[in-house]
């Protein structure tokens, strides 16, 4: 990967480196980016993909199978479709979701964050592609988290895509957060950047009153 984030420390880690059917269905025309195809940016794994992922990997994340509760936080819908850099949809393409929760705690046990974990948010899903590249998931809005007394890092959350020939591990970023101006992860990524950066939608009937939707186009090279 290009950007290294060592276990150790948070400091060191960072340093060194639903159904929404309806929504989906617009996935050809609204959500397709028109940066001329530009490719999706590669972003380091980071110190905290799961170690034990949970039995419930579904694409809603705010809620685990079998329980009455949800998890705390804004709820986020994020949609968009999986393509090759000729704009071409790449079916049947597996993402990997993981972040932290509303308070910017990963369940993972080298985080060394002191904020709760939130026992009611599943925190890792897997989705597939459908013919036409799109994805859908609902989530919630990871908190910020500090690295150090100069550094904390926006709300973020990871994706490790695998297409047909292309694998790519990434991070999609939240729009309009100051934070983002002062990250370092994303500022490596120089002209790249805004491709890493999610697009807010006007909200629609079909998700939760105050939930935020977002559209994220995935370009790999080959698919």
């Amino acid at each position: 990967m290009k950007k290294q984030e060592k276990v150790i420390s948070r400091r060191q880690m960072l340093e060194m480196s639903l159904g929404i059917g309806s929504l989906a269905a617009l996935g050809g025309s609204i959500f397709a980016q028109q940066a001329g195809r530009l490719l999706t940016p590669e972003v380091d794994m980071g110190p905290f993909y799961p170690m034990l992922k949970p039995l419930d990997k579904d694409a809603d994340l705010t809620q685990i199978a079998g329980s009455k509760t949800r998890a705390a936080g804004k709820i986020v819908h994020v949609t968009g479709r999986v393509l090759n850099e000729k704009g071409e949809p790449v079916k049947n393409a597996k993402i990997e979701i993981w972040q932290a929760n509303a308070e910017g705690r990963y369940s993972h046990p080298a985080d060394p964050n002191t904020a709760p974990i939130d026992s009611n948010f599943q925190g890792y899903g897997i989705i597939t592609t459908d013919a036409e590249g799109r994805y859908r998931f609902k989530t919630v809005k990871p908190g910020a988290y500090p690295v150090n007394a100069d550094w904390t890092r926006p709300p973020h959350i990871h994706l490790d895509v695998s297409g047909k020939i292309d694998r790519l591990v990434t991070q999609m970023f939240f729009p309009d957060e100051p934070l983002n101006a002062k990250d370092r992860i994303l500022l490596d990524l120089g002209s790249g950047k805004e491709s890493a950066v999610a697009r807010l939608l006007s909200p629609t009937k079909e998700i939760e009153r105050e939930a935020m939707l977002l559209a994220w186009d995935i370009v790999l090279a080959k698919g």
